[in-house]
C-alpha cells in the first residue's frame, strides 16, 4: 500500500536511531558545554530491543517503506549492531543503510556486510587534522576515519556516500580540498548546510554556507553540470563532474527547502516515532510494543500519525519558528 500525508508525500524512508549516545562532541550536533561527562543518556531498558526495533521495521514496509537508514547518536557504539543488521535484512524488499561518523567502522565493516547491510554513509567535515578535530572535540583523526572508509570499501559497501557539514568560520576552507580528495578516491560527496536542529548548537543563520557557494566555488575549479534525481525524496540535489569522473551532492535545507517531497519517518532509540527532523513531539510506539500491542494497533497508529503529518518546517522557517523546542538531531537521527 502507499500511505500518503496531508500534503500526498509517501512513507518511502524510515531513519531509526539505535541509540542517543555518541563518541564525537560535534560543535553542531552535541556540543562538549551540553553534553559533557555528567549528561544523562537513556539507560538500556529505554532503548528498543533489537527484536522490537525489526517488528516495528516489518509494519513500516507493509505500509510501503522501501528503505532504513539506521542512525544514532553514533549507531556503530550500540552492541552487537550486526544482529540487528541481520534481522532487519530478513525484512523483503528493504534498502538497508547507515550513517555513522566512521570511527568505529574499520572494525565493524566485515560483520555489518556480512549480516547485510547494503551501504555506509560516513561524516567527515574535513580532511585538515587541526579543523576536524576542532569540529569533532574530542581529538579524534581525519586518518582512522578514512581507514574506516577503506575498510567499508574492503567490505562491499557500496557505493561510500562521505557527508560534509559546513558552517562558517570553521571549515569553509576545506570544501575543495574535499571535494579534490573524494573525486578521486571515487566517492560521492555530500555538502550539507549548517542546520538549525534542535536547540543547543548555536545555530545562527549568517553560519550557513550556502549550496549555491558551495557548488559556485567547486565550480570554479572543477566544472560542475546538474543531474536529475535518482528519486522523489532525494535530499541532496546532485551534481557531475564534467569531465565525467563523478559527482557531488548539496543538501540545502535552509536556503533551498525540500519539504514538499519529504518522505522520511525518524524512530528515536527510545521509540518515539517523529514526522520531521525539526519535530517538538513524537508519537510513542514503545508504549505500544510493551504493553502487548498486535501489529495491526502499531500499524494503525503509524498510519494515522503519517496521514495526518503537516510538516514543512524548513519552507516555513522564521522567527516565529526560531524558538521552538525541537528535538536534538542526536536523539532522532540526521
Amino acid at each position: 500500500m502507499t500511505l500518503l500525508d496531508t500534503l500526498a508525500r509517501p512513507l518511502h524512508d524510515l531513519r531509526i536511531s539505535v541509540t542517543d549516545r555518541c563518541n564525537f562532541r560535534c560543535v553542531y550536533c552535541m556540543p562538549k558545554e551540553i553534553y559533557g561527562k555528567g549528561y544523562q543518556f537513556l539507560p538500556k531498558d529505554q532503548l528498543l530491543t533489537f527484536e522490537e526495533l525489526a517488528r516495528l521495521a516489518a509494519v513500516f514496509a507493509s505500509l510501503g517503506t522501501k528503505k532504513v537508514r539506521l542512525t544514532g547518536g553514533e549507531p556503530l557504539m550500540r552492541r552487537g549492531l550486526d544482529a540487528l543488521v541481520r534481522l532487519l535484512a530478513e525484512i523483503p524488499d528493504l534498502d538497508l543503510t547507515l550513517t555513522t561518523n566512521g570511527s568505529l567502522l574499520a572494525e565493524q565493516a566485515p560483520a555489518l556486510a556480512a549480516a547485510g547491510l547494503k551501504r555506509v554513509t560516513v561524516s567527515l567535515d574535513s580532511l585538515d587534522d587541526t579543523v576536524f578535530k576542532c569540529m569533532n572535540d574530542v581529538d579524534f583523526p581525519v586518518a582512522r576515519v578514512l581507514g574506516g572508509i577503506d575498510a567499508a570499501v574492503a567490505a562491499g559497501l557500496e557505493p561510500v556516500k562521505i557527508n560534509m557539514v559546513v558552517r562558517r568560520g570553521l571549515n569553509e576552507g576545506s570544501i575543495l580540498p574535499m571535494a579534490r580528495y573524494f573525486r578521486e578516491q571515487g566517492h560521492i560527496l555530500r555538502f550539507i548546510e549548517y542546520m538549525d536542529v534542535g536547540h543547543t548548537n548555536g545555530w545562527r543563520l549568517e553560519d550557513v554556507v550556502s549550496a549555491r557557494e558551495i557548488v559556485r566555488t567547486i565550480d570554479a575549479e572543477l566544472p560542475l553540470l546538474p543531474v536529475d534525481a535518482n528519486y522523489r525524496g532525494e535530499v541532496a540535489e546532485r551534481w557531475r563532474y564534467a569531465d565525467g569522473s563523478g559527482e557531488i551532492g548539496v543538501i540545502a535545507s535552509v536556503t533551498q527547502p525540500f519539504c514538499a517531497d519529504c518522505t522520511r519517518a525518524r524512530l528515536s532509540a527510545d521509540g518515539g516515532l517523529y514526522t520531521c527532523l525539526f519535530a517538538t513531539t513524537g508519537r510513542d510506539l514503545r508504549g505500544l510494543l510493551r504493553a502487548g500491542a498486535p501489529d495491526d494497533d502499531i500499524r494503525a497508529a503509524i498510519e494515522t500519525t503519517w496521514v495526518e503529518r503537516t510538516d514543512r518546517y524548513s519552507e516555513q522557517r522564521s522567527s516565529e519558528t526560531a524558538g521552538l523546542h525541537k528535538i536534538e538531531m542526536s536523539f532522532i537521527g540526521g
